[in-house]
Parts: structure tokens; C-alpha cells; sequence
């Protein structure tokens, strides 16, 4: 016995935007070399910070395409993520790897398209 609730799709394609898509695309990067960096450190406590790390950049990307108070995603995000870049600098200076960079590029295009959003919605 199903009711139509039960079986609706929890993803809100009509509502996401370019802009969402974007965000989306960068926080999985971002997210994906977070959980490769956790499977090259486990079992360290580095190990498994890439993993949190990782797993709540996935997290933010399923929420926002469910449709699960963005604005509140949006602004968790921000110093989540601003948080990851201190974090990576603080750790890894004067020695930074390429895979950083692309992390870090890929995490500073997603703080921008986190604010916009959220200055959108509120």
C-alpha cells in the first residue's frame, strides 16, 4: 500500500538553478578529493578529518538538491568551507600540492556561489 508521498522523488530538479548547479559541482569536487585524501590517510587522525571533511561537503550537496532548508546549507557552508581553506594553509605551508590547489579553487568558487545564494533567498 503506497501513497504518493512515499513515492515522490526527494530530488527538487525544478528548483535548482544554474547557480545551485554550480555549487553542487564544486562542493562534490571538493568532497570526492576529501574522501580519496581520508582513504590515503586512514587510519590517522588526518585520516579521518578528510573524512568528516568529505562526507559534509556530500552531505550539503544532497541537502541542497532535496531541497532541505537551503538558505540554512548556504549558510553553514560559508565558514564550513572557509574553514577547510585556513585548515589546508595552516597544515600544508610552504609545501602545497597541485591536488590542493584544484581543492581550494574549487572550495573559494563555492564560498562565492554560497553567498550569492544565500543573499538571494534571504
Amino acid at each position: 500500500m503506497s501513497t504518493d508521498t512515499a513515492t515522490q522523488s526527494r530530488v527538487e530538479t525544478g528548483s535548482l538553478s544554474t547557480l545551485h548547479l554550480v555549487g553542487v559541482a564544486l562542493a562534490a569536487v571538493s568532497g570526492v578529493l576529501h574522501l580519496y585524501l581520508a582513504a590515503l590517510f586512514v587510519p590517522s587522525p588526518m585520516g579521518l578529518s578528510f573524512a568528516v571533511a568529505g562526507v559534509g561537503f556530500l552531505a550539503g550537496c544532497a541537502a541542497v538538491v532535496a531541497n532541505y532548508r537551503r538558505a540554512l546549507v548556504y549558510l553553514l557552508g560559508i565558514p564550513f568551507t572557509l574553514g577547510q581553506v585556513v585548515v589546508w594553509y595552516v597544515v600544508n605551508a610552504p609545501d602545497f600540492s597541485a591536488l590542493g590547489y584544484v581543492d581550494k579553487a574549487a572550495q573559494v568558487g563555492l564560498v562565492a556561489v554560497l553567498v550569492v545564494l544565500y543573499r538571494r533567498e534571504s
